[in-house]
């Protein structure tokens, strides 16, 4: 596997400021070589009013930016956030299992828009940043209410925004179509990042 990491003269250690497993495989896939923190903040802070790019770029900031507070040495912390979209409300992780059932019924048949934002935190002799954002629209088949009762049951969807995850065993029979990257469904546009980081390091070597 090529070690990204030296190939993209990346200056510092790489930091995931996350504890979704999903988005650690998906970097440990491609080859990066990184240690991870969990960032506490309050995502009920951020307003969903916003425009939805802006929104998931603004919470991805705040996860890089408190984990570059939890980290000790010189980092570059990746954080990321993401939500799905549907006629303009926000649908993030569900409250309970009442709430998951909502969401996957009014997502059942219709076309909704997953947003995923970037950000990008030195920690260095001062705090430089990046954010961006990828959106993909997925659609779903029609879902009977036995599917959703049953899959709402397996626990899956209590822990995912829009209470579904594309790359379940189960959650993956609901697409229908996929109209952009698929990785950000998941929650971390790989190309996304690797393009940002080769620009972030580029411009901390260069400095």
């Amino acid at each position: 596997m090529i070690p990204l990491n030296g190939l993209l003269h990346i200056p510092f250690p790489l930091v995931l400021a996350s504890q979704s497993p999903r988005r650690s495989a998906l970097l440990r896939h491609v080859g990066f070589q990184f240690t991870t923190v969990v960032p506490d903040i309050d995502e009920d802070s951020v307003d969903t009013s916003l425009p939805p790019h802006e929104y998931v770029q603004r919470l991805a900031l705040m996860k890089a930016e408190r984990g570059a507070q939890l980290v000790k040495s010189d980092s570059i912390v990746i954080g990321s956030d993401t939500t799905v979209v549907l006629d303009g409300a926000v649908f993030n992780k569900p409250a309970d299992a009442v709430d998951a059932a909502r969401m996957l019924r009014l997502l059942s048949g219709r076309t909704h828009t997953v947003y995923t934002g970037l950000a990008l935190v030195a920690k260095h002799a001062d705090y430089t940043s990046r954010v961006s954002s990828r959106s993909t629209h997925v659609t779903f088949r029609e879902l009977s209410d036995t599917e959703i009762q049953a899959y709402v049951e397996s626990g899956s969807p209590l822990d995912k925004a829009g209470a579904y995850g594309i790359q379940d065993d189960f959650g993956a029979v609901f697409v229908e179509r996929v109209e952009g990257c698929y990785n950000t469904i998941v929650g971390l546009p790989l190309e996304l990042l690797y393009s940002m980081l080769r620009v972030f390091s580029e411009e901390i070597n260069n400095a």
